[in-house]
């Protein structure tokens, strides 16, 4: 019962945050593309300012008006990393027993992970605005993604969907290099799924580094166009690919 709760909730977030621009008074129009990689930068540092890490590092947002969280500390207290890409990560931990995650693994991923446009509000600030799930475990399914295509995908899914749709897509269609460029720097938990998850910290993929304004596979019927992404996740156990998984 407490899932079903939980996924209308989902559901109704996923229905109202199309509306956010109005509500926010945010300046929704096409941007250029420098301008967007500047907002996108500007609104992550905002991003890593106003949240922080619960006991089992979920991000949360700080409240205005309690003062139950004053003490807590935000994502930006955590020494960000920032890559050449622009994308930023924050490690929570290194797990006892972890693994190293290589390319061409198959990944096991609990996570929330959130997507955002970065936008110049009537206020002049740059902030993050219509917030739009892509992958919702941890409140979903309670279980870890396995093996998604936007890590690593398949070569037998990559050449189907050309064969079936008469394209020469290539892996960038479907795989998000600055996600594949941040969780390297990761270890493998190497858990179960039914284990107790917590959270390893998170990586944030600008736009420009995600799908940017090019084309790419449609993981739900929502366009990522100029969309920074905000996962929060943990790599419950990796394992090696091989030429028959592919």
């Amino acid at each position: 019962m407490k899932k079903i709760f939980l996924f209308l909730a989902l559901a109704s977030l996923a229905i109202t945050s199309c509306n956010n621009d109005d509500d926010n008074n945010s300046t929704t129009e096409e941007v250029s593309i420098e301008t967007q990689n500047t907002y996108d930068d500007e609104a992550i540092q905002k991003f890593l300012k106003d949240n922080y890490f619960d006991s089992r590092g979920n991000i949360v947002a700080f409240s205005s008006t309690s003062t139950t969280d004053d003490n807590e500390k935000p994502l930006s207290d955590y020494n960000p990393v920032k890559l050449n890409s622009g994308v930023i990560y924050i490690s929570r931990y290194t797990p006892p027993n972890g693994k190293a995650i290589v390319a061409t693994d198959k990944i096991k991923l609990m996570h929330n992970t959130y997507t955002y446009v970065a936008v110049k509000g009537s206020d002049n600030v740059v902030k993050f605005d219509s917030k739009y799930p892509f992958r919702t475990t941890i409140i979903t399914t309670g279980t870890p993604e396995i093996d998604p295509a936007y890590f690593h995908v398949r070569t037998s899914v990559l050449n189907k969907y050309n064969t079936d749709n008469s394209t020469t897509k290539t892996r960038a269609f479907y795989e998000m290099e600055g996600f594949q460029e941040a969780i390297k720097n990761f270890q493998s938990c190497e858990l179960n799924d039914t284990d107790n998850y917590n959270l390893q910290g998170v990586i944030i993929v600008p736009s420009r580094a995600a799908f940017a304004r090019d084309e790419h596979f449609a993981y739900s019927a929502f366009s990522f166009r100029n969309r920074t992404f905000v996962f929060n996740f943990q790599v419950f156990k990796t394992e090696t690919r091989t030429s028959a998984d592919d």
